[in-house]
């Protein structure tokens, strides 16, 4: 039998098609905890949890038996997928059920912000009558900016065109050819904040997008704007989002999520020009059926056929092949982390690969796959796996082109990325030393040998005395430790780069700090 811990409250349809399954033995808990689960969680060969079940490091630990974690719903931020991927636990999420009812909550959010619903209901529930004090705003040939372009985003720009608003959107990695069939206008995140009468958030939570919203970019937006969040809590910074409303540059938010959940932190809800809901955006009937229904048909896929259905951290591949792939998936996937948050702006216009000595013996379209999910992961709100990365790819307009070469130099097997958007490109060669150990030979014009893991401290400078002597004074002044510190020289240039393992991230006031100094050309931190 095949034992499966539902967690959380899973639709009446998705039960009964598991239920039917008579391999399957159901064992559904409503209400859980961390607590609880782990003395329990041995015994199951797979789960299924909603948003409020945290799957931990700690209790995966415990999770002796288990095979599957299926996210019921598309956020996966509840889940340790880097302890699960460790214990070569599968994590997989069902992604398009509520995209419909999430986009129609931002649209419903953004029509009783303009009106005032909320106050107002309140108001006449209270006995009062007073019509002059809700005077709304029209969104009939407003401007709608769209900081994101994915599933959600697209269909909350549909809608807002049935409403006849001029519709834009900031998305790096949305091709012009794709929002134009959208009949939405892709522009820069600064002229979005310039000519946006109401902006709606919709992007994924990354470490990329922590606070994406804070008293600079508010500062940016047209005054008196509005701002929709039913995207995830903590890419708003909430606190000057609650000043910027107090000092009416902001003229009022709606809000679903929230950084904190439930909210203990009232200051910024508790505003009277602030409506929020305690985080409906897939609560609808119809999104939970859907939800329930694809979270049971994914379980039995891959339970009956060995089928991979919106792996989130496992390419589709075979135990036997995986054995073989295994260090260079590492290997690649560290690449594409890399490479994705170093390709911090403009969009995306191409990817080459470059394969050289033993590895193109491997599959190395999975490879290629496996790269583009990685990449991809860092930016958007779509759910990437190996399946979909390359058609997500190709609706964003986005090139790949895989070669195979024969000159591996002194590496056995050489894999070799550039990347190019619209104002940067950054290449990174990436080989395997014995035995399985991924490293980092090459970035750019420099050459050098890194072992990507952890906390990483890229940094560029001219090749002048004192420099790196001043970097490491300041890292020792801020008690941060040095594990390991490789160094690439350009003779011609007369440039250097640095991969610095450090044993904790940095703040951003260091990183400031460290692009201050004399000679320093770009600094980023990478998490690897």
């Amino acid at each position: 039998m095949i034992k499966i811990l539902v967690c959380g409250k899973l639709a009446d349809p998705g039960l009964k098609l598991l239920s039917q399954e008579k391999r399957f033995e159901l064992d559904v808990q409503t209400e859980v905890d961390a607590a609880s689960l782990k003395p329990i969680i041995g015994k199951y060969d797979a789960m299924t949890v909603r948003s409020e079940t945290l799957v931990t490091k700690a209790l995966l630990s415990a999770a002796k038996k288990l095979k599957v974690i299926v996210r019921a719903g598309i956020g996966v931020d509840n889940v340790d997928v880097e302890a699960a991927t460790q214990q070569g636990i599968l994590v997989m999420n069902t992604p398009l059920a509520n995209s419909t009812t999430t986009a129609e909550h931002a649209i419903a959010m953004l029509l009783s912000l303009c009106r005032h619903i909320p106050q107002a209901t309140q108001s006449l529930k209270e006995g009062r009558w007073e019509k002059k004090s809700f005077l709304g705003v029209e969104v009939f040939g407003k401007t709608l900016g769209l900081l994101g372009l994915g599933n959600v985003g697209k269909i909350v720009a549909d809608r807002a065109l049935g409403l006849r608003m001029k519709v834009i959107a900031y998305d790096p990695f949305i091709s012009k050819t794709t929002a134009q069939n959208l009949s939405v206008e892709l522009v820069t995140e600064e002229e979005l904040y310039q000519r946006a009468d109401f902006v709606s958030v919709h992007m994924p939570l990354t470490d990329q997008t922590h606070y994406f919203l804070s008293k600079e970019k508010f500062l940016k937006m047209k005054k008196g704007a509005l701002l929709v969040h039913c995207a995830r809590g903590g890419i708003v910074h909430e606190a000057d989002l609650a000043d910027m409303i107090t000092r009416k540059h902001i003229s009022g938010a709606a809000l679903d999520v929230f950084e904190e959940e439930p909210v203990r932190d009232l200051r910024l809800i508790s505003l009277p020009q602030v409506i929020c809901t305690p985080h409906l955006g897939a609560a609808t009937h119809e999104a939970q059926q859907k939800v329930g229904i694809e979270t049971a048909k994914v379980l039995m896929d891959y339970f009956k056929e060995g089928i991979i259905q919106n792996a989130v951290n496992m390419p589709s591949v075979t135990q036997e092949q995986l054995a073989v792939l295994k260090p260079y998936l590492v290997l690649i996937e560290k690449m594409g982390n890399f490479l994705g948050q170093m390709m911090e702006s403009g969009n995306l216009k191409a990817v080459e690969i470059e394969y050289s000595g033993k590895v193109v013996d491997l599959d190395m379209k999975l490879l290629t796959h496996t790269f583009m999910m990685q990449f991809l992961r860092q930016h958007l709100e779509h759910p990437v796996n190996t399946v979909n990365a390359l058609l997500i790819a190709k609706e964003r307009g986005i090139s790949i082109k895989t070669t195979i070469s024969n000159n591996t130099s002194e590496f056995t097997s050489l894999i070799l990325v550039k990347v190019t958007g619209q104002d940067h490109e950054q290449s990174l060669a990436g080989t395997i030393f014995h035995p399985d150990q991924p490293r980092f030979v090459r970035i750019d014009q420099f050459y050098l040998e890194a072992i990507p893991e952890g906390t990483l401290l890229y940094t560029k400078n001219k090749d002048k005395p004192g420099v790196i002597g001043a970097l490491g004074t300041l890292l020792g002044k801020e008690n941060i430790n040095i594990s390991r510190f490789q160094l690439g020289l350009d003779e011609k240039t007369k440039e250097a780069v640095a991969l610095i393992n450090i044993d904790s991230p940095l703040h951003k006031e260091v990183l400031q700090k460290i692009s201050k100094i004399p000679h320093i050309l770009r600094v980023k931190q990478v998490m690897l």
